[in-house]
């Protein structure tokens, strides 16, 4: 299902086997996830931080006209999700467990950032992320899937908010700040909750970020453990 969101794949597990079979249905019907696929408005709690005021309900992505639902987790790609995608979650992805030799318990799954201030990346049930002119294609990053060390792909020039260049694990300025959409980030204070490949889940403050790029690999060889 060409630009579904992982939470998709994720729906029978978590409760949610009737949408499940909508969202599969609606896809063998029209695989555009931007048709008017009834999931596309679905709002799904689980699918968002309680702390985030804006995900109890469906909001308008005015670039693309769509009223949409949100979520507040996204797929661990790696250190990037346009390049590198050493992680466990990327654009096509066909990875497995056994394809952790970091160890599931030191290796990211899925990980905290609020949706961007405008709507556009953030959606739980489809995306196509960020263009990227080097590949020529969309690459799923920022949307539904993001790096430790996620590069800006968006137009840059005098004036723009956001500069050039990957942005480390740190906290955003508020949900209206639009650099807030390239690194993991909560509206929790110190840090956000990420979901380990053992299934594990913990709150890891900024100061993790020298070791974030680690433990995103899926097969790195780092040494290094979850910081307490």
């Amino acid at each position: 299902m060409r630009f579904s969101g992982w939470a998709v794949s994720a729906l029978s597990y978590l409760e949610q086997p009737a949408l499940a079979d909508q969202a599969r249905a609606s896809y063998w019907t029209d695989p555009n996830p931007f048709a008017p696929h009834p999931g596309l408005r679905t709002v799904v709690a689980l699918m968002g931080c309680p702390s985030d005021p804006r995900l109890g309900t469906a909001q308008f992505a005015a670039r693309d006209g769509l009223t949409v639902a949100l979520t507040s987790y996204l797929g661990v790609s790696g250190r990037d999700a346009v390049t590198a995608r050493d992680g466990m979650l990327f654009q096509d992805s066909a990875t497995r467990l056994a394809d952790t030799t970091d160890g599931t318990s030191n290796t990211l799954l899925v990980g905290e950032r609020s949706p961007s201030h405008d709507f556009q990346f953030g959606w739980w049930y489809a995306g196509t992320g960020q263009w990227s002119p080097a590949l020529g294609q969309f690459t799923g990053s920022a949307d539904l899937i993001l790096g430790v060390r996620e590069p800006n792909l968006q137009p840059v020039s005098a004036g723009s908010p956001c500069g050039p260049g990957r942005y480390p694990y740190r906290p955003a300025r508020g949900f209206d700040d639009p650099c807030g959409m390239f690194h993991f980030w909560s509206p929790h204070a110190g840090g956000a909750h990420f979901l380990f490949a053992d299934g594990s889940v913990r709150f890891l403050q900024y100061s993790a970020d020298p070791v974030m790029p680690a433990l995103a690999t899926r097969a790195g060889g780092e040494a290094v453990q979850p910081p307490d």
